[in-house]
């Protein structure tokens, strides 16, 4: 990192620190997901079937959002170039946007997701290790460094 993001390293650092939770909690939403699909369609037979359930089915149209949020991470840091500042920030700003449990619609995603932390006491902790990251990220981003 050049020195034009050296005051974001904070926050650079809370967002490595978010992904591999933001990665297990997908994974966690997508076994769910697949166990209540299963339960209503039967059984998905093959990992090729299921991942074209979740790229293309309606079923796992809420997690979407999710994967590609994880896939903009990935991208900020594995980029060769220095990050803005304003980009780790926009990241970590959209966590918050992205799990809809901090929303104030009843959307189709917040209701599914609240069930899925309601229902599974790993989706539940990995929610509130995501959410823990967030409130830590946002008091250090705030000009700490």
């Amino acid at each position: 990192m050049t020195d034009s993001s050296s005051t974001s390293v904070p926050a650079y650092e809370k967002l490595k620190t978010l992904r591999p939770l933001m990665l297990r909690l997908h994974k966690a939403l997508l076994e769910a997901e697949q166990d209540s699909y299963e339960r209503v369609h039967g059984p998905i037979t093959s990992k090729m079937e299921l991942f074209q359930l979740v790229i293309s089915d309606e079923w796992f149209d809420w997690l979407r959002p999710i994967s590609g949020f994880i896939a903009r991470i990935d991208e900020s840091i594995a980029s060769k170039e220095p990050v803005s500042p304003n980009v780790i920030h926009g990241l970590l700003e959209e966590a918050y946007d992205i799990l809809p449990l901090q929303s104030d619609e009843a959307s189709e995603a917040a209701v599914r997701y609240q069930r899925a932390v309601d229902n599974y006491p790993k989706i539940a902790t990995l929610h509130a290790q995501v959410m823990d990251a967030l409130k830590s990220s946002s008091t250090d981003t705030n000009g700490a460094s």
